[in-house]
């Protein structure tokens, strides 16, 4: 990991350069770049210190920082995530189809507050071409040591009434390459997703997916952060009760209230205004089940994710984080908590 550019360095020389062209352009070049260099990065990393793996819904996690849904949505870099240091990596979200999400632009930074406004859409290949190509994968050799998660969403085009059998045809077809899969029920950019929360149509989506998982797969639910207190403890009891491994806090956020008025976007806020919400609701679904929950939102820096695990997280996850501090957040991260035990 030391070939890495540090942090400072990273924010000197060459955060100003990929600032200064579109965000989405520059996503897709980092993108490219670490699918081609992931195998050369991954013969150039250190093992992981040993003290940090620990064991969450049955699923060993050679360390506790992964890398959040949304950044990898096509799994074309799994490779790369392993060698930048990350314990575990989660793809997608995948939908059922293919689909080339919301129209452009729809990426927006916030860089005086590090933050990011998307409303991406769920735009990824589809549940076949991500199952073709995490198959091509593990026949070359070339699949990660870490854990795999794969996060799925309802198509857009499907109607919510039938959303249950949308996401039991992606779980049915991606079974196999993931650890743990998370039903993704909490982006503000699915048109109604976000009714999916709602205990009548959760109940039922948890149950079928459920009924199909036939070899106890962990399967994860991930949430909005705004949701009021009684909801969510009201999504805490439906998790237990389907038998789920554990919950995702947070989703982006709807709530831009911290964003002056001409830099407003419609689409879900990331990034350090998240980050109290996110730590809050975290906090909140600690105290009140024994499921593993993963933290995510705001987490720019070591302290950020000590708190998440002070907090009562299980593991941690970063995204938008990579953009505004570079891939060596990675190793800070890890190194403080391994300074901890």
């Amino acid at each position: 990991m030391q070939f890495l550019l540090s942090v400072s360095l990273y924010r000197r020389i060459l955060r100003p350069l990929f600032f200064s062209a579109d965000p989405e352009t520059v996503h897709h070049f980092a993108m490219g770049c670490l699918e081609a260099a992931g195998s050369l990065l991954r013969a150039l990393t250190p093992a992981p210190d040993p003290r940090l793996a620990k064991t969450v819904f049955g699923v060993r996690f050679p360390a506790p920082v992964g890398l959040a849904a949304g950044f990898d949505k096509n799994a074309v870099a799994l490779p790369a995530w392993e060698a930048l240091g990350f314990g575990f990596a989660e793809i997608g979200t995948v939908t059922a189809r293919p689909q080339p999400g919301n129209p452009k632009p729809r990426l927006f930074r916030l860089p005086e507050m590090e933050g990011i406004i998307n409303r991406l859409g769920f735009n990824n290949d589809g549940a076949e071409r991500v199952a073709t190509r995490l198959a091509a994968l593990k026949r070359s050799g070339g699949w990660p040591s870490i854990p795999v998660g794969i996060n799925l969403g309802k198509s857009k085009v499907t109607p919510l009434e039938e959303a249950n059998a949308d996401y039991v045809a992606s779980f049915e077809r991606l079974r196999e390459f993931g650890d743990y899969f998370v039903l993704n029920v909490s982006s503000p950019n699915t048109p109604g997703l976000r009714k999916l929360q709602d205990k009548a149509a959760l109940e039922s989506l948890l149950s079928a997916v459920q009924a199909v998982n036939t070899t106890h797969l962990p399967l994860l639910l991930k949430i909005a952060p705004d949701l009021e207190w009684a909801a969510i403890e009201e999504i805490i009891s439906l998790v237990e009760a389907s038998g789920l491994a554990g919950i995702i806090a947070t989703n982006t956020t709807i709530d831009h209230s911290q964003v002056s008025t001409e830099r407003r976007q419609q689409g879900g806020l990331s990034g350090q205004p998240l980050k109290a919400r996110a730590l809050e609701v975290l906090r909140f679904i600690a105290a009140r089940t024994a499921l593993p929950v993963i933290g995510v939102g705001g987490i720019g820096s070591a302290d950020d994710a000590k708190e998440r695990f002070d907090a009562g997280a299980a593991l941690v996850q970063i995204y938008t984080g990579l953009v505004y501090e570079g891939p060596a957040l990675v190793r800070d991260i890890v190194e403080a908590l391994a300074a901890r035990r």
